[in-house]
């Protein structure tokens, strides 16, 4: 990694399955780093999901020290228990964000799509092809939610002055 790269990192917040992305940006070419999931067992207590996301989000932070933290905003309109659940999951990513001293930006999933696909009624593969193309991988990713979290990275790299 070059001196003048600035680490991003987007998370794509979720209860059973919060996905992270990582990509550097030198100029304006953008390079990916690492993509996967944070996955939390039903089997598992509701508070020990929480603290599973936490703690890993803390780790990913620590690893990658990034110079941009995004993540995205929530939007539910039909199933309100889900939407709550992803919220606290949502908390505990700020959490992680603010106790590692770093700056959050949040983005809506509106603003992804129309940032990434020119289109804010994008569906996930085409979500997930433009985040293949931008970033010049050879395959879409597998996990909708990694590639939506690469998506929030990328959103926060066009639109964040600190990168520039």
């Amino acid at each position: 990694m070059l001196k003048t790269d600035k680490i991003i990192l987007g998370f794509d917040p979720g209860f059973a399955d919060t996905g992270f992305g990582v990509i550097a940006k030198d100029n304006n070419s953008l390079r990916f780093l690492a993509a996967g999931s944070i996955r939390t067992a039903k089997t598992k207590d509701f508070v020990e999901r929480l603290q599973i996301i936490y703690n890993e989000a803390d780790k990913l932070i620590k690893k990658y020290q990034p110079d941009i933290i995004a993540v995205e905003k929530l939007y539910f309109a039909k199933n309100v228990k889900t939407a709550l659940d992803v919220g606290q999951a949502r908390g505990v990513l700020l959490l992680a964000i603010s106790k590692n001293s770093k700056e959050i930006f949040e983005f809506t999933p509106l603003q992804v799509k129309q940032a990434v696909c020119a289109n804010g009624q994008a569906s996930k593969q085409q979500v997930g092809l433009m985040v293949k193309t931008i970033l010049g991988l050879k395959t879409i990713l597998k996990s909708d939610d990694a590639a939506d979290a690469l998506a929030v990275a990328i959103t926060a790299s066009f639109f964040n002055k600190k990168l520039s």
